[in-house]
């Protein structure tokens, strides 16, 4: 192998285990979406680890970018369509609840002892 092949192999397969890296990371993250309690969640966390160490050993680049595609392309498909969001997170139910209120409008926590200082 030249020098610039060597260098582009090993681009390539950084760019690859990149690639693996965040498939497992959201498959594994989408895992819990579809099963919320933990003692549900481990079998199919173990599953898909084990998924992913059938292929450990591929060394064909080529062999490995299919494998990447066809990964993508199953996690897409049976992505969860309602995935759970922390409440407090953007998009979540808590989010952004009580925002700042504009500028010119003052909120005062009296909670009616305005009328007694009336009398």
């Amino acid at each position: 192998m030249s020098g610039i092949a060597k260098v582009s192999f090993i681009a390539r397969r950084a760019a690859q285990k990149e690639r693996v890296r965040i498939l497992y990371r959201r498959a594994l993250r989408d895992t819990l979406n579809w099963a919320v309690h933990r003692h549900l969640f481990y079998p199919d966390a173990d599953a898909l680890r084990e998924r992913f160490e059938a292929n450990r050993n591929v060394e064909d680049v080529e062999t490995i970018d299919r494998l990447i595609a066809d990964g993508e392309a199953s996690y897409n498909k049976w992505r969860h369509p309602d995935p759970y969001i922390v409440p407090w997170a953007p998009g979540g139910s808590k989010f952004n609840r009580n925002p700042v209120p504009p500028e010119g409008i003052e909120i005062v926590y009296d909670y009616g002892k305005e009328e007694a200082e009336l009398v």
